[in-house]
């Protein structure tokens, strides 16, 4: 019996001393079961609006601008080469259209329409004499008065009717390099285009 109860005082202390063990390690310290400070905001985040540049650019379009100072010379200029003709000057070029809706014109040259009412379309050398004439009318205009940096185009109607007409357009820079000084059907022919 003796071994007995050794036995059972040894079991029991065995017990104790693991149960205390395993407390001591198990055991939360402070350190752990104290919460963590709680984390204050002093000051409130600055709000901050999303820089949109504002667009300085401007979209083109092209252009045209009538131009009635030149158009009454011009118009009056051939007039007196037949009462029957008409003459309009347009400057050609871009409208830069800002982000609110203005817009500013810039002139890259100054066309020219002339109209002439025939009742014949054959009649070509009569067109081209009459072509040399307005073209020399044209080139005749200072420089100053033209629109843009560039040359542009006299453009001729000849009409007999709203169905039957010819066409011709002649650059101006084109007529003072190749064909001044050309007249009648050649001139005429110079500058037309094939149907």
């Amino acid at each position: 019996m003796k071994h007995k109860r050794n036995l059972l005082i040894g079991l029991t202390l065995t017990a104790a001393a693991t149960f205390v063990a395993l407390q001591n390690v198990s055991a939360p310290t402070q350190e752990e079961t104290a919460s963590p400070p709680p984390i204050t905001i002093t000051a409130e985040p600055e709000q901050v609006e999303p820089e949109t540049p504002a667009w300085q650019g401007c979209a083109y379009n092209w252009a045209y601008q009538a131009l009635p100072e030149l158009t009454e010379k011009l118009d009056a200029a051939v007039k007196e080469l037949d009462s029957r003709a008409s003459a309009q000057a347009t400057a050609f070029g871009e409208d830069c259209i800002q982000a609110d809706g203005s817009a500013t014109f810039g002139a890259m040259q100054t066309d020219f329409t002339v109209r002439l009412p025939a009742d014949d379309l054959t009649t070509e050398e009569a067109f081209g004499n009459w072509m040399a004439q307005v073209m020399e009318i044209v080139v005749q205009i200072p420089r100053e008065e033209l629109q843009g940096p560039n040359y542009g185009f006299v453009e001729f109607w000849f009409e007999k009717n709203t169905a039957e007409f010819h066409i011709l357009r002649i650059p101006i820079q084109q007529y003072l390099n190749e064909a001044q000084g050309k007249t009648g059907e050649e001139l005429f022919k110079y500058f037309q285009t094939a149907p």
